[in-house]
């Protein structure tokens, strides 16, 4: 046997326990044959001396949005900006250089540093007659221009509930919460299929230099992060045109499930047409868990708490078709779905616990790997249920590095040590699962991981420091944890004979450098099923 390639003289870290380092790949036809001894004496076409250098397992990041981001990429950015009057000037140069009629699209904005967020009357000042949709950095709220609520029909906003926020006369300001923001999506809404794949190559390009090789999009279809109702049409183009160069799972929004008329022996009440389900496709484009959102977010306070945020008499909230979504993601579960439920606050993960729990009783599927995407704040009593229900906590580290003064602020000293925990769910026996939640944080694996082994914010803060995790079990959790989520740790995931050939080429052994200096090490090369797709 002639090997395609072989990669030689590296420390190789596998994630694979039953030979944890290595020197040297074996790989044939994009998967590995195997390391060391069990390719030894095997001729290569190719052969590469890494030169001391490292090689993991391509980075898997279970939960992101490669859509959003690469839309974002391509629209205003005020990120980094926190004056009002910068912000606007931003947006006031955009509006003047848009064609006429086309949308003024902004990302990157926090109200935080404004101390109060922009309003309509904002943007009408600096982009008059235009139809101006600004995202809030959470993907939780936004704020658009009085020619998007004009242009909606009353009864339109007032069926959208409280998430419309008014002024003491009634009068909408222009900010939509939550569910709300459908307002603004309705009307900006669908984005042509051609840019979505252009968004899809600019932000995939930037996950593989980061490493990753695997994303989990987080919904598609309808939801918070929807651009269209045909948005697997566009990852299907992206990837038959050459223009998808890395694996991605795709989690469908609950909302596109819907009722089905089986068998009665079937069990299959509740679904997509024709039966789809988590697994259907092929190694580069598959489908995922149905995923659903239980509350929002703690940089919006929309996050649902079991205690109001500090200094507030508010406490988030769940969703407000709770009931209707319990039943609908049990019907998921019968069916043979993966569920992905979002819960960021104590409350929202009490919901999410009783959800997974009656599924298992209607049908015990002990292999589900069913979610928890975020969970952000797990109270201690929390832990051993989420175990005993054989829960995956997928936690975005970042968050707690960029934003994590603020959220130890508002969460105050009892219950900041809860926040996207680390050691907590590995004593009690919960998977772990790393991601980013790109674009609202950066999506770079190692900037996480650093969080994750000293749990240090950017402001220099220790946030929850007894959450703290080792360097290896960092890496797992961005490896094999992130794999096992997706339910393709059979495939990718480590370093062993007969799994895909996606690696990452690191300038430095991440377990050899201090740790804070873990997100400096270099991302060199990143390779998916044996070709290089970057490299540095």
């Amino acid at each position: 046997m002639e090997l395609d390639l072989k990669l030689t003289g590296g420390t190789v870290l596998t994630m694979d326990g039953h030979h944890p380092t290595a020197s040297s790949v074996g790989i044939w036809q994009g998967r590995i044959v195997g390391v060391d001894a069990g390719i030894e004496g095997l001729p290569a076409r190719r052969t590469i001396d890494l030169a001391g250098r490292t090689v993991l397992p391509g980075f898997v990041d279970a939960h992101t949005h490669l859509l959003w981001t690469g839309t974002a990429m391509r629209s205003t950015d005020v990120g980094g900006v926190t004056t009002r009057e910068g912000i606007l000037e931003v947006i006031e140069r955009a509006a003047g250089a848009a064609a006429p009629g086309a949308w003024i699209d902004v990302t990157g904005y926090d109200h935080r540093p404004l101390g109060a967020h922009l309003t309509r009357d904002d943007l009408d000042r600096v982009a008059p007659g235009r139809l101006v949709y600004v995202r809030h950095v959470s993907g939780h709220v936004c704020v658009v221009s009085g020619a998007v609520l004009d242009g909606t029909p009353p009864e339109k906003l007032a069926a959208a509930g409280p998430g419309v926020v008014r002024d003491a006369g009634g009068r909408p300001t222009g900010l939509l919460e939550e569910a709300a923001m459908a307002v603004a999506r309705d009307a900006r809404l669908p984005y042509p299929v051609s840019e979505l794949v252009d968004a899809l190559e600019i932000s995939a390009a930037q996950a593989l230099a980061e490493g990753v090789t695997f994303c989990a999009e987080a919904g598609i279809g309808a939801g918070l992060g929807t651009f269209s109702p045909v948005e697997l049409a566009a990852y299907q183009q992206a990837w038959e045109t050459g223009r998808l160069p890395l694996r991605v799972q795709l989690m469908v929004s609950s909302e596109v499930l819907h009722p089905l008329a089986d068998h009665a022996a079937d069990g299959i009440t509740t679904g997509l047409d024709l039966g789809l389900r988590s697994g259907f496709g092929g190694d580069r484009l598959s489908l995922g868990a149905v995923k659903a959102w239980l509350d929002g977010g703690m940089m919006a306070r929309t996050a649902a708490l079991t205690e109001p945020y500090e200094g507030t008499d508010t406490a988030g909230a769940l969703a407000e078709d709770l009931d209707e979504l319990r039943e609908l993601l049990i019907g998921a579960h019968v069916a043979g779905w993966q569920l992905a439920i979002h819960a960021i606050g104590d409350s929202a993960v009490d919901a999410a616990l009783d959800i997974v729990e009656a599924a298992q009783l209607a049908r015990p599927r002990p292999e589900a790997r069913h979610r928890i995407e975020h969970a952000g704040l797990v109270r201690p009593d929390q832990l051993p249920r989420m175990a005993a229900a054989g829960l995956t906590a997928v936690i975005q580290p970042s968050f707690l590095y960029f934003f994590g003064d603020d959220y130890a602020r508002v969460m105050g000293e009892k219950r900041s040590p809860w926040m996207y925990r680390g050691r907590g769910f590995l004593d009690h026996g919960v998977a772990l699962a790393g991601s980013s939640d790109r674009p609202v944080t950066v999506g770079a694996p190692l900037r996480a991981m650093q969080f994750m082994v000293e749990r240090r914010s950017s402001g220099g803060a220790l946030v929850g420091p007894d959450e703290a995790i080792t360097v290896e079990e960092a890496l797992r959790a961005y490896t094999m944890g992130g794999a096992r989520a997706c339910g393709v740790d059979d495939r990718l995931g480590s370093v062993t004979a007969g799994k895909l050939a996606d690696l990452t080429v690191l300038g430095e052994d991440p377990r050899r450098v201090p740790a804070d200096r873990i997100a400096d090490v270099p991302v060199l090369a990143t390779m998916v099923g044996g070709e290089f797709v970057h490299e540095r």
